[in-house]
């Protein structure tokens, strides 16, 4: 149902809002997959395995843009085995799982650079891009191979390059420069594995977002985990720098 115009959801506690556009930051696998006395990888199958349960979540819950921080700009400094075993991972699950997302009417979008990305994986991330391009229950945004900083210089050097007026510049111009281009910035970002800080990530569209942040791993981040974060968000008041009464 709207509220004043803001999607809200009715349960036994009233109606509280839904953020329109949910950022998550994955973090916890390894650690996940070590508390069971397991190989790191173990954990990020079971984080890749939790995706498509968590989208599902969110559609219920009537949110219109989700973006997963699968891989970041600094992540290759992990182990060679790991960071190739992660990209082992990704080629065999994106042909599968994007098939399946585009019936379920999800349009997938890559943020981040495909550069050092395998040709096969670089193949695969556009063939599921394009596949579901036209897709609108859902707009799922992966950030692989993504930095906030990286996006900020990527930006201005494009705006440099296109010749934009210093007159020109205001903050909805630049913000047409960023991967997220269109896209309403995230309302709520969730961390899991209990961390509290941004990683360099979606830093300028993050300016006013509400954060929450949970000490369970992604691999175990639930339904009532979600439903968790959701209601802690609808308690938040958020003010954009006015005073309000």
């Amino acid at each position: 149902m709207k509220v004043n115009g803001k999607v809200s959801v009715e349960n036994s506690q009233g109606i509280w809002p839904i953020p329109v556009h949910v950022a998550i930051i994955m973090d916890g696998n390894g650690r996940w997959a070590e508390q069971r006395k397991l190989p790191r990888l173990a954990g990020h199958k079971a984080g890749t395995e939790n995706i498509r349960r968590i989208i599902e979540e969110f559609v219920s819950f009537g949110v219109k843009y989700l973006t997963l921080y699968a891989f970041s700009t600094e992540n290759w400094k992990r182990p060679d085995e790991e960071v190739s075993g992660i990209m082992n991972i990704l080629e065999d699950v994106i042909p599968k799982e994007s098939q399946e997302l585009h019936e379920q009417g999800v349009k997938l979008l890559h943020l981040g650079t495909l550069d050092r990305l395998s040709p096969k994986l670089q193949e695969a991330v556009c063939q599921a891009v394009e596949l579901t391009k036209d897709n609108q229950r859902i707009t799922l945004n992966v950030a692989f191979n993504y930095g906030g900083r990286d996006e900020i210089l990527g930006a201005v050097r494009r705006i440099i390059e296109e010749g934009i007026r210093i007159q020109d510049i205001d903050e909805a111009t630049f913000s047409g420069y960023l991967n997220t281009a269109g896209m309403p910035d995230p309302d709520l970002i969730i961390r899991t594995a209990g961390e509290m800080r941004l990683s360099n990530f979606l830093l300028w569209q993050s300016a006013y977002s509400e954060y929450y942040c949970t000490p369970a791993y992604w691999p175990d981040f639930s339904h009532e985990e979600l439903r968790t974060a959701l209601i802690a968000y609808s308690q938040r008041h958020r003010r954009f720098g006015k005073v309000t009464g």
